[in-house]
């Protein structure tokens, strides 16, 4: 099957975190994104799982320079549609069929069609898609699957979300498939609620340290 170049810039090489943003308050969408960016994290996923959500993504995109706000948990070609129509500029799904891979691809844009077991990576390579959403991360396999998968798969390059913090985030960067994790931990609820936008800042500050080159593997090996 022909090969098909992922648009660019990549966003697994924007920051070594992408937030996973659920918007609830379409009030906060703004001053939370300032505060993402001003800490060094400018991809910002804003999942489609609130009725506000494209409101958001589109307040983003208008309202916050720097900022590189993309659209997840798309599961149809018409949530594709309507994040591009929002300012989406990249695109997560939690899996894929051909329909939705076509449309996201179609779209023009980044995008991150999400894999869990080896078949649908393959799947995708034949395909020419070689960035890939790796979800649930940990309830997957972990930094364990995804250093299996290095050996014998190593065109194919992954954004492992879910069951991701602090603690474990350097494990995945120090894999060399790994391009970014994302996470929601620098959006702590009582943060949000509280508008402590500082706070949000700091955290973000601290996720975009996490850089390879400085992680190290829980088994012992430092990274490459």
């Amino acid at each position: 099957m022909p090969s098909f170049p992922v648009p660019s810039p990549s966003v697994l090489d924007l920051a070594p975190v992408v937030p996973v943003v659920v918007v609830e308050d379409l009030a906060d969408a703004v001053p939370l994104a300032r505060a993402l960016v001003a800490g060094g994290l400018p991809a910002i996923e804003v999942t489609l799982r609130t009725p506000v959500a494209l409101d958001a993504i589109r307040a983003v995109a208008e309202g916050v320079p720097g900022a590189v706000v993309g659209a997840g948990t798309l599961i149809s070609p018409a949530q594709v549609s309507d994040a591009l129509a929002a300012g989406a500029r990249f695109l997560v799904s939690p899996g894929w069929t051909d329909v939705l891979l076509e449309s996201m691809r179609a779209a023009g844009v980044p995008f991150l069609p999400g894999v869990s077991t080896t078949s649908e990576v393959v799947a995708l390579l034949e395909r020419g898609v070689r960035e890939m959403k790796f979800f649930p991360a940990e309830a997957a396999g972990g930094t364990a699957y995804l250093k299996s998968l290095s050996g014998p798969l190593p065109q194919a390059r992954f954004c492992p979300t879910g069951g991701i913090g602090p603690a474990n985030a350097p494990e995945y960067l120090a894999l060399p498939n790994v391009g970014c994790v994302g996470g929601s931990w620098m959006l702590p609820a009582d943060a949000v609620a509280a508008h402590d936008w500082d706070r949000v800042e700091a955290l973000a500050r601290a996720a975009a340290k996490l850089r390879r080159a400085d992680a190290v593997l829980s088994a012992g090996g430092t990274c490459r």
